[in-house]
């Protein structure tokens, strides 16, 4: 893969050399409310200059990480289709050199990509979900491919009890009946992390991180934003508990940071981003 001439806080490792992969997925075709998850990848990049490489909480810095940043995928407008292609395509181009996928979005819909692909590679995959919506319509506004479907479509088929979810404070009635019986579901807060942990030891996991878990006092630049989130401490420290297991691909997605003209919500994602390299790579 080619060297990215902007890469999240200055990365220098070269693929060869790396143990993970970023790779920014610049789509926001279903989104329902306010687009522009779409520029989150390279603002994130833009801004990453404007934190420490170092981790005071985990006492480990980024220097000593092993990731190569591949810069964003081409991704067509308007095509969602075409875009989870792309995504599943480049995440088995990682997977296929033994290297964990990390994807930036987006819109959360990009996340049925990735899982696509690491599913074929890991048959026992498991999903840890960060989220204010609890994603499980079977279709949006007649549209099996959106947004808020795309745990709906996971769940199709990596089948029941394989899916966790963490912050949910916001979707239709059906979803949590749904929830209850085919996802462990933990709603409004984080604090279930330390009960599913035994039960997920050597387990495969993908994590993916919808930011607008957040409450949007201290992340308004998302798309959907649903007051009564957790704050950033919070998900800090879930992620942290979550080190050590078999994670074998990670996401951020749904920032949209042009709504937040102070530019705290993306160094807020930057953030969450650096602990979880440094959680989840060793």
């Amino acid at each position: 893969m080619k060297e990215n001439s902007l890469s999240f806080l200055g990365s220098t490792k070269n693929f060869q050399q790396a143990q993970g992969v970023i790779f920014g997925a610049p789509f926001d075709g279903t989104t329902s409310f306010r687009a522009g998850a779409r520029f989150a990848p390279a603002n994130m990049r833009e801004n990453s200059y404007g934190i420490e490489t170092y981790s005071p909480y985990q006492k480990r810095d980024l220097e000593e990480i092993q990731f190569f940043d591949a810069g964003d995928l081409e991704i067509p407008f308007g095509n969602p289709e075409k875009a989870l292609d792309l995504v599943e395509n480049f995440t088995q181009k990682i997977l296929d050199h033994k290297k964990i996928p990390i994807m930036l979005g987006g819109e959360h819909l990009l996340t049925l990509g990735s899982v696509r692909a690491l599913f074929k590679h890991y048959p026992n995959l498991h999903v840890i979900h960060f989220d204010a919506h609890a994603d499980l319509r079977d279709n949006y506004l007649g549209e099996v491919l959106s947004h808020a479907t795309v745990m709906k479509r996971i769940l199709d088929f990596l089948g029941n009890h394989k899916i966790y979810q963490f912050g949910i404070r916001s979707g239709e009635k059906e979803e949590f009946t749904l929830a209850k019986t085919c996802t462990f579901l933990n709603p409004f807060n984080l604090k279930g992390i330390g009960k599913i942990l035994p039960q997920i030891q050597n387990i495969p996991l993908y994590i993916t991180i919808d930011l607008d878990v957040l409450d949007p006092s201290i992340f308004s630049g998302t798309g959907t934003p649903e007051p009564g989130g957790v704050f950033y401490h919070e998900l800090q420290d879930a992620i942290m508990q979550l080190k050590g297991l078999n994670i074998v691909g990670f996401d951020l997605c749904e920032l949209s940071p042009h709504y937040d003209s102070s530019g705290v919500s993306t160094l807020v994602a930057c953030k969450v981003l650096r602990e979880c390299l440094l959680s989840f790579l060793k």
